[in-house]
């Protein structure tokens, strides 16, 4: 579903990506990223929200608030095959936050079988650079904290930060990806900062190589945190979703023995400082809040 907002959110209503098409030969440079433009580009983003969210989505962002939203310096980009068919889009609304322009990204999707080929990241470092043009600084989004790629994407890939966690943030939903509820974190990215895989790979790999740390999270964890440590790790399954598939009991379980870790560090001198991808388990680093 949509981010600060009621509803969607880019982890939402994204399931971001990262198997090519199937039976296609289309690959990723052969996409084209660029601006809605035409209302035909507006339907096809509405049409890709609901295959993505589900036929009887209630929060579907129509075709007339998606151009009023661009006439206001908001975003609507899609990702197109060579036919003209959308692959995948990124919509987000501008405005004023905390005394600056600040953008809010709403969603972002990627349709399943063009996954792997890169096109949310493209999507969104478009959506930085459609909004640097226009002297916004600041991007702020959210995702489900379950959701391992969504995490390696906005930590590792594109350097964004947690703001802070939100437990169950858009409440009752109708939509069949919220089953577990829609405890979110919201994203915070600076524009202006350093933004390559080069840097994600440095972030990624000083997570790695700063020592084992207590794993907290797992199910049946009482959230016990060490006194005088200077960091922990959350663990998540690398795939909330087959796990799902699975099992919903065991899914939910990891919903909220995660809700209680974050609950419970991100409520105190703590804050996430990285995330390793990779395996079974991917785990957050949580590491207490240097003096200022």
């Amino acid at each position: 579903m949509p981010d600060l907002a009621p509803q969607p959110s880019e982890a939402v209503l994204s399931t971001v990506e990262e198997s090519p098409p199937d039976g296609r030969s289309t690959d990723g440079a052969q996409i084209e990223i660029r601006p809605a433009r035409t209302r035909a580009d507006l339907e096809a983003c509405v049409e890709l929200q609901r295959d993505t969210w589900g036929k009887s989505f209630s929060e579907v962002v129509p075709v007339s608030m998606m151009q009023v939203t661009c006439k206001m310096g908001g975003i609507c980009m899609g990702a197109f095959a060579p036919g003209g068919e959308m692959l995948g889009v990124v919509y987000g609304v501008t405005g004023v936050r905390n005394g600056e322009l600040a953008h809010w990204s709403h969603m972002l999707a990627v349709r399943p079988r063009a996954r792997d080929m890169g096109i949310g990241k493209r999507l969104k470092l478009a959506q930085r650079e459609g909004l640097k043009g226009r002297g916004v600084s600041t991007m702020y989004w959210t995702y489900d904290p379950l959701v391992a790629r969504n995490a390696h994407l906005n930590l590792n890939l594109l350097g964004a930060s947690i703001d802070r966690f939100v437990p169950d943030m858009y409440g009752a939903s109708d939509s069949d990806l919220h089953r577990l509820g829609t405890d979110r974190f919201i994203v915070k990215w600076d524009l202006n900062a350093e933004c390559t895989a080069a840097a994600g790979a440095r972030r990624e790999a000083r997570a790695r190589r700063d020592g084992s740390r207590p794993m907290l999270g797992i199910p049946g964890d009482d959230v016990q945190v060490p006194r005088g440590l200077d960091a922990v790790e959350v663990v998540i399954p690398s795939d909330i979703e087959a796990i799902e598939a699975r099992s919903f009991d065991e899914a939910l379980e990891w919903r909220r023995s995660s809700r209680r870790a974050f609950q419970k560090l991100l409520a105190g001198p703590y804050e996430v400082s990285g995330f390793i991808a990779g395996g079974k388990h991917a785990r957050y680093v949580v590491s207490r809040v240097a003096a200022r």
